[in-house]
């Protein structure tokens, strides 16, 4: 089938975008593979009027209203793209294609962890990296920081916001410059120095904690409410890289280059929420579709409007 524009991705983006094209009579299809970053999350914060909400609970609440104004889903995953003459076609993995005259990648991004046996295991729950999107919840309780760079002390001084109970766990390789070092001591935060072997639950008085073993002379071990961890972040940019695009190396990770509205160099694609943001929250992350799909939209009008001059004349 053609569409006038293919969504990649049926996160906040990829739902933002295509309820906005929807709503403007444009044909649209949503191709989502149904792997949302923040599945493991209990809830998503700072959305107003929907605060708390389970992520998952969410984005179905966001599909129906996407289908409510006529806009098609299809549950898969993208594998190739190619373009044509007349707009892209894309390869799905079912073998099957699809032809869309634009393109809206919304494929959000893959958190690259600390290789730290048990660490992914409680990632989103118990391992958190955003104190917006999770610090509310551990408030006051007892916060390990991984320090994988230097970048790590600013997550520390965020976290610090939060309780006067954080340990910043310093590994191998890791230099803090000495304005950090003068910060943390006068804040009261502890650092370990040692690799972290591995990460496990283990009893409390109350409720159960996380616990640390940290390398050195002889093994040591750490216990914890909550651990703070800044993973590398890769966008999802496979077909963005198809389509003879380049990602950028940004301090966070990698990323797809888009400007406002989600514009990228290539003609008729554009970026919107993690893919071309790796700091965008849900509701950042929602606007950023909806923004994106208004630009989709407007280009097409302008497309068609010098078509219909041609074909008059």
């Amino acid at each position: 089938m053609d569409y006038d524009v293919a969504i990649i991705g049926g996160g906040a983006a990829g739902l933002g975008a295509a309820t906005t094209l929807a709503r403007s009579l444009r044909r649209v299809v949503v191709i989502d593979a149904g792997e949302p970053r923040n599945a493991p999350a209990a809830g998503a914060h700072n959305l107003l009027g929907r605060e708390g909400i389970n992520p998952l609970e969410l984005l179905a609440t966001g599909r129906q209203e996407a289908l409510g104004y006529g806009a098609g889903f299809i549950d898969g995953t993208v594998v190739s793209a190619q373009r044509h003459a007349d707009g892209f076609r894309l390869g799905l993995a079912d073998g099957t294609g699809i032809g869309a005259r634009r393109i809206v990648l919304a494929t959000g991004l893959v958190d690259e962890l600390p290789e730290v046996p048990g660490l992914r295991e409680y990632w989103g729950s118990r391992v958190l990296h955003c104190p917006y999107c999770h610090g509310w919840e551990v408030r006051g309780k007892e916060i390990g920081v991984l320090a994988t760079s230097p970048m790590s002390a600013h997550g520390t001084l965020l976290f610090r916001q939060l309780s006067d109970r954080v340990t910043v766990f310093l590994q191998p390789g890791v230099e803090f410059e000495d304005e950090t070092w003068e910060q943390l001591a006068a804040l009261g935060v502890q650092v370990i120095e040692g690799r972290m072997l591995r990460l496990r639950e283990a009893a409390g008085d109350g409720e159960t904690q996380l616990e640390a073993v940290i390398a050195g002379e002889r093994e040591t071990t750490f216990r914890m409410d909550a651990l703070a961890v800044a993973p590398r972040f890769r966008s999802r940019g496979d077909l963005y890289q198809q389509l003879g695009g380049t990602l950028s190396e940004h301090p966070m990770g990698e990323v797809i280059p888009a400007g406002m509205m989600g514009v990228t160099d290539l003609p008729g694609v554009w970026a919107a929420g993690n893919a071309g943001d790796l700091k965008a929250t849900v509701s950042v992350a929602h606007g950023a579709g909806v923004e994106a799909g208004g630009a989709v939209n407007a280009d097409l009008v302008a497309e068609d409007a010098r078509q219909a001059v041609l074909a008059r004349r």
